[in-house]
């Protein structure tokens, strides 16, 4: 047996990993669980010249949505666009059947924005990246 770092690794070789877990994880869900698909989104926002001035790259699995990625220009910032997009990512992820939503984001970054929509912090990483903290936050839909 030999251990092997793989920094640009094989689909096949994911795949095996991927069916691996798929396989234990049957021994202790409904196949409706362990083999439910992805669900990814993104909802973006444009200025008037059909440019992307923010948006949100989510994506949702068994009960969670997953805010991956949120991102407003300087422009946008503080005029009710951000909560905008979320309302609108919470309301597609509600729609789809997923019960809670979560998000996480660093110390410089949203966490008072997440919590002034009804995020609760539920974790912290200190020093990720180094000097800094992340949150990690959840909401119920």
């Amino acid at each position: 047996m030999k251990i092997e770092l793989a920094t640009m690794p094989a689909h096949a070789d994911l795949e095996t990993i991927s069916q691996g877990i798929q396989s234990y994880n049957q021994l202790h869900l409904p196949d409706e669980v362990v083999f439910e698909p992805d669900t990814k989104f993104a909802v973006f926002v444009r200025n008037n010249h059909n440019e992307v001035v923010g948006g949100v790259r989510a994506t949702a699995f068994w009960n969670y949505c997953i805010v991956e990625l949120l991102w407003l220009s300087e422009e946008t910032r503080g005029s009710g666009v951000g909560s905008k997009l979320m309302a609108q990512v919470e309301s597609y992820a509600k729609s789809k059947g997923f019960q809670y939503i979560r998000a996480e984001t660093l110390d410089f970054q949203a966490k008072g924005f997440y919590e002034k929509l009804g995020y609760k912090v539920f974790g912290q990483l200190p020093d990720y990246p180094k000097g800094h903290t992340t949150y990690c936050l959840a909401k119920d839909l």
